[in-house]
């Protein structure tokens, strides 16, 4: 074997070598993407499941604002159907609906006395905040997974391995035009 041959022979080796590594660290990242949304997923329905408890107990005060329970309703099933599916953009915008009926519920309740003296209510509220903020700190974890997903399918020589083996991107899950609300909603929740 000539020295020529050797040296090809050992380019072939460490380019093999590096094009591994750069596979194992996309599917690393592929994983912890899969893992921050299983997380995710995990709150949402944690939360999805509290929803039906809350109509009920604002159900039994016949004068609460049905149009606003109706809302909720509706926007919870709409949160469930892109969190099954893992449409995140629709994800993001159910959960945006969703929150500003959270919003509304709770901003309606200061009006019914009786209602927030009820137990059940007040735990149901206590931990549907927990859930939201939960979900808002996985939602950071997601994101930050994501974005780190993103930048190495982008970047050379990364992207090169990426294209060839198919690594996607994700979409960032944003809750933008609802933020105001989250934020409004934590607040009803202190008092």
């Amino acid at each position: 074997m000539s020295i020529g041959s050797a040296i090809f022979w050992g380019v072939v080796v460490v380019v093999g070598v590096y094009v591994v590594m750069l596979y194992n660290g996309l599917v690393q990242l592929k994983h912890n993407v899969a893992k921050a949304w299983a997380n995710i997923d995990v709150s949402l329905k944690q939360r999805h499941d509290e929803l039906p408890k809350l109509v009920e107990v604002c159900k039994q005060y016949k004068q609460f604002e049905q149009a606003t329970l109706q809302s909720v309703i509706e926007a919870r099933s709409r949160v469930q159907s892109a969190r099954e599916a893992h449409d995140v953009p629709a994800l993001s915008r159910a959960e945006g609906a969703l929150r500003t009926g959270l919003g509304q519920i709770f901003a309606v309740a200061e009006a019914y006395p009786e209602l927030k003296a009820n137990e059940h209510f007040m735990q149901l509220q206590q931990r549907i905040s927990s859930l939201e903020n939960l979900i808002s700190d996985r939602r950071e974890l997601y994101n930050e997974s994501v974005n780190l997903n993103n930048v190495r399918v982008d970047s050379f020589p990364d992207a090169l391995v990426a294209r060839l083996f198919r690594f996607p991107h994700h979409p960032l899950l944003e809750f933008a035009d609802h933020e105001k609300a989250d934020v409004d909603v934590r607040q009803l929740f202190k008092s």
